[in-house]
């Protein structure tokens, strides 16, 4: 039996392959975690699944208040801003204001994202729930097809989407799974070919 992932807690990287205990390992270098607390931090993206490639970046989501945009800003600035390739930008994404940030950290690069929406309604992690519930459903064959689509140039979700057989906009087809049961998602999965 598959013991649930407690997405909320980082720690489940410490105990998993050697990528996402280098991931665990330069979160808590920089103390990440612990200084965005406030904002609720989840690592998202595809260390924790298990499908990223060795230039893969390590992703954080946060809830950021509109009223707090500018404090966030700061604070990652103040402990981040003399990083490697520091950038912070102010952007438009889902039809929500966003702050990004990105810079190195051990060789590993680092993004800071933080959305007014509670990190749970967050596409990031959206993507993450439905994605991980394919990989379970479909095992180690469908996780090695991803990462090959990857290889080939295609974004994650693109990558599920093809896979999948998901008409449309990858992104938003993706969601329309998210509601589906266990059994349901399995069912699908067993007609896609990998």
């Amino acid at each position: 039996m598959k013991i649930p992932i407690n997405w909320h807690d980082a720690r489940y990287l410490a105990a998993g392959n050697a990528r996402q205990q280098r991931a665990y390992a330069v979160l808590e270098e920089l103390a990440l975690l612990s200084t965005l607390r406030a904002y609720g931090p989840v690592v998202a993206g595809t260390i924790p699944r298990a499908i990223d490639l060795p230039t893969s970046d390590i992703d954080v989501i946060c809830e950021v208040a509109p009223t707090a945009r500018a404090a966030f800003s700061q604070l990652v600035q103040a402990q981040y801003g003399h990083r490697p390739a520091f950038r912070l930008r102010q952007l438009r994404i889902g039809g929500e204001e966003s702050v990004v940030s990105s810079f190195r950290c051990a060789e590993m690069e680092v993004e800071v994202f933080g959305q007014a929406l509670p990190t749970t309604r967050q596409n990031a992690f959206r993507h993450l729930l439905v994605e991980h519930a394919v990989l379970q459903a479909g095992g180690e064959a469908w996780r090695a097809a991803v990462r090959r689509l990857k290889q080939q140039g295609l974004k994650t979700e693109p990558a599920f989407a093809t896979l999948l057989q998901l008409p449309g906009d990858p992104y938003a087809a993706l969601l329309t799974l998210e509601n589906l049961s266990a059994a349901e998602l399995s069912a699908w999965v067993a007609t896609c070919s990998v």
